[in-house]
């Protein structure tokens, strides 16, 4: 087993332990919409970006092209403004709970989408215990979920079913960001994966500044208390879950192929139940024990079927 495995593990480990602190963040923003939480978190993104890209930014602008460019607006789009709005608001109508379950299924999608690219060199067969194991997993939550659904949100069906499609919704965006994401760091020889973060988020924060007016000046009335809160976990996620996760998510990617890429979106999973457990005081039910375990296992599946293969 290569050493690049491994590292490529812990940097996804990290990467999803700062994702999952996202996830949570929505339920600690009080009466502020999610749109005016994104908008705030990736502005921020961008701020950083700028500022640590200024004494090189002529010398790499030379290096990126239309397509390059193109290819950073739709990530922004997908990683970024649409599918953490869309994941946002899912929190606030049904809580943590379930929008967790729709977005641990991107293992098992992007797996699969991985595995059936030409260049894949694992079989889809040599998975399917993964991917069994994961599902398994995520079944532990959904039924968690539905027979003892969460005392802190008492919404409607059709708040909750709202909740649902916009979790659907987010779950393609990010398959589509993290397939469309490996495989331009996979070509990209001339701009490193710290780089090619932060030109997303100087993408990013470009086009949250479009949606700030809209965020804030289009709603009848504003909070009128809690605005330093607001800005310090805004602001903290544009740095935390931004800035340095995705760093480490794309050192992570470069090291790893598609089919285990996939897989290592499960810690976020893992450490946002992780920290709702948390937030809510208690231990993990016997439903929740086991899903965690599944959800370990199929990581732990997938590195066996990769054993051998040249990356």
């Amino acid at each position: 087993m290569s050493r690049s495995i491994f590292t490529g593990i812990g940097f996804g480990a990290i990467a999803g332990a700062l994702w999952g602190l996202a996830l949570l963040t929505p339920e600690l923003i009080g009466s502020f919409k999610p749109l005016q939480l994104a908008s705030v978190r990736f502005v921020t993104y961008g701020v950083i970006a700028l500022f640590l890209l200024l004494p090189r930014l002529r010398s790499l602008f030379k290096r990126l092209g239309m397509a390059e460019w193109r290819g950073l607006f739709v990530l922004s789009l997908l990683g970024n403004l649409i599918y953490y709005s869309l994941l946002g608001t899912a929190v606030q109508l049904s809580g943590v709970a379930m929008p967790t379950l729709i977005v641990g299924f991107i293992p098992v999608t992007v797996t699969v989408v991985g595995a059936l690219q030409h260049d894949s060199s694992v079989r889809l067969g040599k998975l399917l215990p993964s991917i069994l194991l994961s599902t398994g997993g995520i079944a532990c939550i959904a039924w968690q979920n539905f027979q003892y659904p969460s005392a802190l949100h008492h919404t409607t069906p059709l708040m909750q079913g709202l909740g649902l499609f916009l979790a659907l919704c987010a779950l393609l965006s990010w398959t589509g960001f993290v397939i469309k994401n490996a495989n331009w760091l996979k070509r990209l020889d001339h701009i490193s994966n710290n780089d090619w973060n932060l030109l997303t988020g100087l993408m990013t924060g470009a086009l949250a500044l479009l949606l700030l007016p809209v965020a804030f000046l289009l709603p009848d009335s504003l909070p009128t208390a809690g605005w330093g809160h607001f800005l310090i976990l805004a602001c903290g996620m544009g740095l935390l879950a931004s800035v340095i996760a995705n760093a480490f998510w794309n050192s992570m990617t470069r090291l790893l192929p598609l089919t285990m890429v996939g897989q290592m979106i499960l810690f976020e999973t893992l450490f946002s139940l992780l920290y709702g457990f948390i937030w809510e005081q208690r231990l993990p039910t016997i439903l929740e024990g086991c899903a965690i375990i599944l959800a370990i296992s199929g990581v732990f599946s997938c590195v066996h079927a990769h054993r051998g293969t040249q990356h």
